[in-house]
């Protein structure tokens, strides 16, 4: 076990909210794979005297993370679509965005079929031309943690040439062909990428798992374009809900190392120098019976419950809803 820091000043005085609650034998792949539900161990969490960051400590070593990681797995299929509506609202927002503040990513629009059926463009550029300079400004996406793909999918829908990283081989031999082969099958780290390679780097509740966050901030720092963008999605610790629950809240987990609130999460990353343009409380869109799997009932009403919602079909009615996450927006000045 090591001891981890306060990441935004670097210091070691805190105060403790809840005391670890497991052993190690419990610890196995299984535990750190995607979309399962909480197992309700933690390490010891605390809070920074000084920043308020929340964070884990002490933790298992950095090296015995990764490995758990690299034998983890994804199961959601069933949320796949619900994902993809929601993480893809996120990335047409950030252009709108961008563009309301006088950025421009050079990408192709989500309207470029439209578009390009104008008669009028047509005439001036020609069918075959107007595809050639489609592909010359597609702008380069990365997601980090970017399990099977689902998103680098709606990214490239948005017209996108994308590329992930994802650690979790098991995941990635679930993506699609085209998706895999520009998928890096490790830990996000340095020197994967050339400097000002990407327009835009996003990152959905992934971050809060990362042991040491400086270090993937500074490098998205450097392999992002000067104007570049960045879309972070996570926990919110602050919120309502994950305060009211207190260390039953599903936030409260032996993945996440660091949790951050609107405040934190804006000073971590001014602290890397760039520019923040929001930072709000998320949405998402699930099915009833998902958002019931994570609402503290005893499993005893629970379970009954889930299964006659999930027979009357109730349970695959789409319901949007804040259920303590949070989203910003930056970009590298």
């Amino acid at each position: 076990m090591i001891t981890q820091i306060c990441a935004i000043c670097e210091k070691n005085n805190f105060t403790v909210l809840y005391p670890e609650n497991f052993a190690i034998k419990k610890i196995n792949p299984r535990v750190f794979s995607a979309r399962r539900l909480p197992d309700r161990i933690h390490y010891q969490i605390v809070k920074c005297r000084k920043c308020h960051l929340v964070y884990s400590t002490p933790i298992l070593e950095y090296e015995k993370i990764e490995k758990l990681y690299k034998r983890s797995f994804t199961a959601y299929d069933e949320h796949l679509e619900n994902l993809k509506e929601t993480y893809g609202y996120y990335i047409k927002q950030l252009q709108q965005n961008n563009n309301f503040l006088g950025g421009s990513l050079g990408r192709v629009p989500t309207s470029a079929q439209n578009f390009s059926s104008l008669p009028l463009v047509r005439a001036l550029v020609g069918r075959k031309r107007l595809t050639e300079s489609k592909k010359l400004i597609k702008s380069k996406l990365l997601e980090i943690g970017c399990g099977n793909g689902f998103f680098l999918e709606e990214a490239q829908r948005q017209g996108y040439e994308v590329y992930g990283v994802e650690p979790g081989k098991k995941s990635v031999d679930k993506a699609k062909p085209d998706i895999k082969k520009n998928i890096i099958v490790n830990i996000f780290k340095s020197d994967q990428f050339q400097k000002d390679f990407f327009d835009v780097i996003c990152c959905f509740q992934t971050f809060d798992h990362v042991p040491n966050p400086n270090d993937l901030l500074k490098e998205c720092y450097k392999i992002l374009k000067k104007g570049g963008l960045m879309l972070f999605l996570n926990h919110d610790a602050g919120a309502l809900t994950n305060r009211l629950m207190g260390e039953k809240s599903p936030i409260i987990d032996i993945e996440h190392t660091y949790l951050y609130d609107k405040n934190t999460m804006r000073k971590i990353f001014e602290k890397h120098r760039f520019k923040i343009l929001e930072i709000k409380s998320a949405f998402n869109i699930h099915h009833l019976s998902y958002w019931l799997q994570l609402f503290p009932l005893p499993n005893f009403l629970k379970l009954p419950l889930i299964k006659f919602l999930n027979f009357t079909s109730f349970g695959k009615i789409k319901i949007k809803m804040y259920p303590g996450n949070l989203v910003i927006y930056a970009k590298k000045p």
